[in-house]
This record gives structure tokens, sequence and C-alpha cells, in this order.
């Protein structure tokens, strides 16, 4: 007979890519945020921000344990678990300890604003507890950009959010949206967040490209309707604004998202030279490519 897999979701979820083997436990439903001008990935009706009721969650996770899986990592969903409180993260984190003694990684999406009500022996324990990694959606460092995206944040506190949990042992994965200035603030939006992760030297770097699946609406409005999307090369010389003003020992670079235009994968700094060369590369192909070059919108 079948075992049914004791784990439920409310559709949509969502996972970064290098989580893709993980076991995944939605301790959040949405976003508590959820104001991002850009972002659609929780504004489905049944996606409304509420914290998964703990007792149920707790015993999937001992049903899972009963299954004799053995998993080496899990993530915590959906938009930003560590808005739960400090005595809810234990007890989740317990629990994955106790029930399912094989994972050896947690990690989460996490908002900036949420570490400010975590101290930092918090975060410490957080980290002794299994907590290995957070996702950071940066989306730009720039604080013009993440004012007119709505972002809740800026360049100091992103900064601080990542410098703190990096203190405490937990490593950082950041992500930034190629494109997210539009024309505009294109070469400002890239210097200003090569800026953040030189600040906060982040242990792996992701860019991905700004996507309208349900059209820009909500994103032109911030932008007073003047928001020019850049196309493809345009897309390439921002990266290469991007990556050249960075100046990283040992960070993890990939931009290998399903929306990125461009595939890249380094370690920079000590393969800074050879990205410049594969975009500068990437610039002409288009160039001399005509029909590669194109923008996600037409308006």
């Amino acid at each position: 007979m079948l075992q049914t897999f004791p784990v439920s979701y409310v559709e949509p979820v969502f996972r970064p890519p290098s989580e893709a083997r993980s076991l995944i436990f939605q301790v959040t439903n949405g976003c508590s945020w959820n104001r991002c001008s850009y972002c659609e990935m929780y504004t489905d009706p049944q996606k409304k921000f509420r914290p998964r009721a703990e007792a149920e969650l707790l015993a999937e996770i001992r049903a899972c344990g009963e299954t004799g899986i053995e998993p080496r990592r899990v993530f915590l969903a959906d938009g930003d678990a560590l808005v739960l409180s400090m005595r809810r993260l234990r007890s989740i984190l317990g629990e994955i300890r106790s029930s399912l003694p094989s994972v050896t990684r947690v990690s989460s999406y996490c908002l900036p604003a949420n570490l400010k009500n975590k101290s930092d022996e918090d975060l410490q324990e957080l980290q002794a507890l299994g907590l290995k990694v957070i996702y950071v959606g940066a989306e730009s460092g720039d604080d013009t950009v993440l004012q007119r995206i709505d972002k809740g944040e800026t360049h100091a506190t992103t900064a601080n959010a990542l410098l703190r949990a990096r203190a405490a042992g937990i490593k950082t994965s950041v992500m930034i949206l190629n494109g997210i200035g539009g024309r505009r603030f294109s070469e400002q939006h890239a210097l200003a967040s090569a800026k953040l992760v030189n600040e906060t030297q982040p242990d792996y770097l992701a860019t991905l490209v700004l996507t309208f699946y349900k059209g820009p609406q909500r994103l032109m409005a911030g932008f007073d309707g003047e928001f020019e999307e850049l196309d493809t090369i345009g897309l390439c010389r921002e990266m290469k604004i991007l990556v050249g003003a960075t100046e990283l020992e040992n960070t993890i670079f990939r931009s290998d998202h399903v929306s990125n235009h461009l595939i890249l994968k380094a370690v920079l700094g000590k393969d800074k030279t050879r990205l410049l060369q594969q975009i500068d590369d990437s610039i002409v192909y288009f160039g001399n490519h005509p029909e590669f070059e194109h923008t996600h919108h037409d308006y």
C-alpha cells in the first residue's frame, strides 16, 4: 500500500534553486511584509500571511521521521520563517534535530527586519540548533531603488542584518535583482549593490532578472509610471558594472536562475577577470544576434 508523504502545503511554495533536494516544511504561509512592488510570490488570496499551527507542524516533522527518510537538508518556508518568535523557532529546530537526526543543515529566507527582534545571543543559539544558512533578498543596495520598490529596508539595515548573521556563524546568501532600477537607476543600483556585498562579504551571491508574470503595474507605480525595463544587452552591461565593482574574497557567485538571460558561475574574487570577459563576450554576441535582443514586456 502506497504511503502518503506526511507533508502538506498551501501552494505555491517557493525555494532557492540550491534547496532543490531539501525537505521543505512550511512554517509560515506567505510573507509578513508582502508589500514589495516587484514581488508576486505571495499575492494569491490563499497566501495571506499566518504562522503555521505549531502542534500541526511539529506532528508533521515527527511523522516524517517515522517514515525512515534521512534528509540532509531542511528548508523552512515561506517567505520569512525568522519572523517567528525564538520560542517557536527553538521548538521547530529542536523537533527537526530529534525526529530527523540525519539533517546537517536548516535554511530559510530571511527579511533583514526579522533580525531586529533577535539578539546576537539568539542568532548564536539558532545557529547551534541547526540554522546554518539564510537567504536574504536584498534586491538592491541603493536606497532610492529600495524606496521605490517599497522594500521596507535600506542599505544600512540590510548590511547590519547580514553582518550580525555572519558574526553568529550563520552563512549568508544574498540575492540581487538585475534590472530592478530600470534604465534610469541601472548604474547606481549596480554600484550600490556591489558596495553592499563588499561590506558584508556574503558566502553566496546570486543575481536574478526582474520578471513580471502578472504584469508590471505594481512596480510602475513606484517609478511614477516611468520605469523603462532593460533589454538583454542592458542587463549584461548592468551585470558588468556590478561584478566589476565587487571586491569579494571568497564568495560563490551564481547567475543560473530560470529568469537569467546569461548563465554565470564563479568564485569572486578569484574568477572576476574571467567573469568580466564572459560578460563582454555576451554583450558582443547579443549585439550580433538581434533575434535574442528583447525585454520581457513591451509597454
